[in-house]
C-alpha cells in the first residue's frame, strides 16, 4: 500500500473492551460521534481486550491503509496501569516493528470541566425520583470510581467527588471503588449509613456500561434491601454525551500540538510515592490478560 503523505494522522480510539454487547455498542456510538465531528479524518476503534479488533490489529489496519502517522486516544477516564503501562508498551512495540511510523499518544480524559457538567446532568436526572420534598442538603452523594493500584488515579476520583459535593450542595459526599482500592462500595455504603441520611445518590463515574455498572446496581440494590428506610438511587454513568465527545476532541488537539500531559508530579514510576516506593524506575510492561475480571483495573506486577 502506498503511503498517504498529505493526509492528517489517523485517529485511533482505544477502548478497554467488555463482554457486554451493550457496552461495546455504546463505545462504537461514541466512536461514530467522534468520526462525525472529524469528517476529513480517518477514525478507527480498537480495544485492549475481549473485543475485536484488539489494539495491534487496529494499528495493522491503519498501517496497511497507508497511514504513517497515527494519533492514539485512550477512551479511559484515568491514567492508571492501562494508560501508563499497557497501551504505551503495545504502541512502542508496534512502532518499533514498523519503520517510518509515528504514533502520538494522547492523554486520558482525566478531570475535565465538561465531564463534570455531564456528571451533574446525570445526577440531576435521577434526583427526580425523590419527589417534591427533596432537599440535597439532606442527601448523601457517593461517587464510584473503577479502582486501581495507582493512588494518583484513585485520588482523582476523590477530587471529582469534592467538586460535585461543593458545586451541587449535597449534605455529605463519599468516594468508593468497585475493586482494588478502598473503600469498596458495599463497605462505604454501610459506613455512610451511620451518618443517618435518608436519601443516597450513587453516581458511577464510568464511561460505558459493563460488568462494573452491573456491579454498582447490584450493590446498591442489596444495600436498599438491608435498609428499607433509606431511599438509594443509582445515577446514569457518563456514556456518549456531546460534552464527552468534545472532551475527546480537546484531547486530540492537545496530543497533536504536543501538549498532552499526565500528572508526572505524582507518577509512582518517576518519583517515590508513599506506599509505592518500589514502583520507581520499574520497566514499562505490557498487559497481563485476566479474563475473569474483564472490566476492572488490573493491578501492576512489579
Amino acid at each position: 500500500m502506498t503511503q498517504i503523505p498529505q493526509s492528517p494522522p489517523a485517529v485511533l480510539l482505544i477502548g478497554h473492551g467488555t463482554r457486554l454487547a451493550a457496552g461495546v455498542a455504546e463505545f462504537h456510538r461514541l466512536a461514530e460521534q467522534v468520526q462525525q465531528a472529524l469528517p476529513d479524518r480517518t477514525c478507527l476503534a480498537g480495544f485492549l481486550e475481549l473485543v475485536e479488533p484488539e489494539l495491534p490489529e487496529a494499528l495493522e489496519t491503519l498501517w496497511r491503509q497507508g497511514f504513517r502517522r497515527i494519533t492514539a486516544l485512550p477512551a479511559l477516564l484515568m491514567a492508571a496501569g492501562h494508560v501508563k503501562n499497557d497501551i504505551p508498551a503495545i504502541l512502542n512495540a508496534f512502532q518499533a516493528g514498523h519503520p517510518g511510523l509515528e504514533i502520538t499518544f494522547g492523554a486520558d480524559l482525566g478531570i475535565h470541566p465538561k465531564l463534570l457538567q455531564v456528571a451533574r446532568e446525570r445526577i440531576e436526572s435521577i434526583e427526580t425520583e425523590f419527589g417534591s420534598d427533596y432537599d440535597r442538603r439532606d442527601t448523601l452523594l457517593m461517587v464510584i470510581g473503577r479502582g486501581s493500584s495507582d493512588p494518583d488515579a484513585n485520588s482523582n476520583i476523590s477530587k471529582i467527588t469534592r467538586i460535585l459535593w461543593e458545586g451541587m450542595g449535597f449534605g455529605w459526599a463519599e468516594t468508593a471503588y468497585t475493586a482494588v482500592a478502598a473503600p469498596l462500595m458495599a463497605d462505604a455504603l454501610e459506613r455512610a449509613h451511620r451518618l443517618g441520611f435518608a436519601r443516597v445518590v450513587v453516581f458511577p463515574y464510568l464511561l460505558f456500561t459493563g460488568r462494573l455498572v452491573e456491579q454498582v446496581r447490584a450493590t446498591v440494590a442489596a444495600y436498599q434491601n438491608r435498609h428499607p428506610d433509606v431511599q438509594a438511587v443509582v445515577a446514569p454513568y457518563l456514556n456518549a454525551h456531546p460534552l464527552v465527545v468534545e472532551t475527546f476532541l480537546e484531547r486530540l488537539a492537545e496530543a497533536e500540538c504536543g501538549m498532552a500531559q499526565m500528572n508526572c508530579q505524582f507518577c509512582s514510576y518517576r518519583t517515590p510515592i508513599v506506599g509505592r516506593e518500589d514502583w520507581q524506575g520499574a520497566p514499562q510492561t505490557g498487559h497481563h490478560h485476566d479474563h475473569d475480571h474483564d472490566d476492572h483495573e488490573h493491578g501492576h506486577h512489579h
